[in-house]
């Protein structure tokens, strides 16, 4: 089976450097010209705005979905697909999970580790087998990736923990690898999660 909807996790800010939100915008467009639906968090601000406008305009569908106590805090944004709202974090993570046949991780912060970490064990575990890439846009994720080497280094996890994912250095990569991405027969049960 092909790769159909994405989701991205990125920043609810822009960051510092302007390549983040161009990296962002350019996401968007390439999804929604490929015709892969974009699933993320259902925030119309920083990177998760920018990534789904962009998709929205070049065509494409998007799915948002957005905790109840992040709606004001995160501006749900109302111009996509459709967009559902969870009681939990937890239940917003386990629907993006299920919606999506890939991940891809840009630019973000404390929520975007989060998210990019839990799906990570998540496949560690064998609750799934969807690829996880982690797009290097300026070197951003350096920090993250060296935390995760230390972790193998100092015994925390087996080297094959480093397999879990793949790191891209730009967005065009990134979409080379999703058109060439076939998924393997696995269960994708989001209730055991």
């Amino acid at each position: 089976m092909s790769v159909a909807a994405v989701a991205v996790f990125c920043g609810s800010r822009f960051g510092a450097r302007p390549v983040f939100q161009e990296a962002a915008r350019e996401m968007g467009h390439r999804l929604g010209q490929a015709g892969m639906r974009l699933v993320y968090g259902g925030g119309d601000v920083g990177l998760m705005g920018t990534v789904a406008d962009a998709t929205l305009e070049a065509g494409g569908a998007v799915s948002g979905v957005i905790p109840t106590f992040l709606e004001a805090r995160e501006v749900m944004h109302q111009g996509v697909t459709d967009l559902t709202v969870t009681d939990s974090m937890h239940s917003r993570k386990q629907l993006m999970f299920a919606r999506a046949d890939a991940f891809v991780v840009l630019p973000g912060g404390l929520g975007t580790f989060d998210e990019t970490i839990e799906i990570m064990t998540w496949r560690q575990l064998k609750l799934h087998d969807k690829p996880i890439f982690i797009v290097n846009v300026a070197g951003w994720a350096d920090p993250m990736l060296g935390m995760l080497r230390a972790a193998v280094e100092n015994g925390f996890a087996e080297s094959s923990a480093l397999d879990l994912f793949e790191v891209v250095p730009d967005v065009a990569t990134t979409m080379e690898r999703l058109g060439a991405v076939i998924r393997s027969p696995v269960v994708d049960d989001a209730s055991r999660l």
